[in-house]
């Protein structure tokens, strides 16, 4: 089991150390948090978030009262091993104010949408594994990649036009379409927004080369 000095992290004067609670599918940050030694070892061996509260001055894991806990994923310091990086996956909303991340503003709180795209992509993952629920991603899974491709091409070409036209929200909905379709390619052809953004990080790192 991985110990609190293994990490080689300098805890601030407090004793306590800062932590950064991060969406591993959406990457939206979460919350802040602090740990001792005894919450960062009892948050590894359980592999659920469990902080140290300040103000009640005891261990409180994350959820145990509203049954949103924090699956970690993965643990990794700062460059100057002062704080800690946890990507979770969450069971519900983060935040009090029933939020995924304590740090919407209130006039997001309807519609929490930073990160949508990935977590749109862990749906139509699950609709791939599934195959049994009578749903359109479904059925695009059945009919196959060619069937797939095409409405990509379609829904590409009645985004160019809108664009074309000027017709900007019609244009959004034709591109929502386009994603949509092209997020189900990538599935359908074992891909994934990771490999779009390491192949254009690739790109991007060897044209400042």
């Amino acid at each position: 089991m991985m110990r609190f000095e293994d990490m080689k992290l300098t805890k601030n004067s407090d004793g306590l150390l800062p932590v950064i609670i991060q969406n591993d599918t959406t990457l939206a940050v979460l919350m802040l948090g602090y740990m001792n030694r005894e919450a960062f070892e009892k948050s590894v061996q359980e592999k659920r978030v469990t902080f140290y509260s300040r103000s009640r001055k005891c261990l409180w894991t994350k959820g145990e009262t509203s049954g949103n806990f924090l699956h970690i994923v993965s643990l990794t310091a700062d460059c100057d091993a002062d704080t800690l990086l946890i990507r979770v996956i969450p069971d519900g909303p983060v935040c009090h104010r029933n939020t995924a991340s304590c740090f919407t503003k209130e006039e997001e709180r309807a519609a929490e949408t930073e990160g949508f795209i990935r977590r749109l992509q862990c749906v139509i993952q699950e609709r791939h594994r599934d195959m049994s629920k009578n749903t359109y991603t479904t059925k695009l899974f059945t009919e196959g990649i060619n069937k797939i491709a095409q409405k990509v091409g379609e829904e590409a070409v009645e985004t160019l036009i809108e664009a074309v036209a000027g017709n900007r929200e019609a244009m959004v909905r034709e591109a929502s379409d386009l994603i949509y379709h092209l997020l189900v390619l990538l599935e359908a052809t074992g891909c994934s927004i990771a490999d779009i953004e390491q192949e254009l990080a690739l790109r991007h790192f060897k044209a400042r080369s």
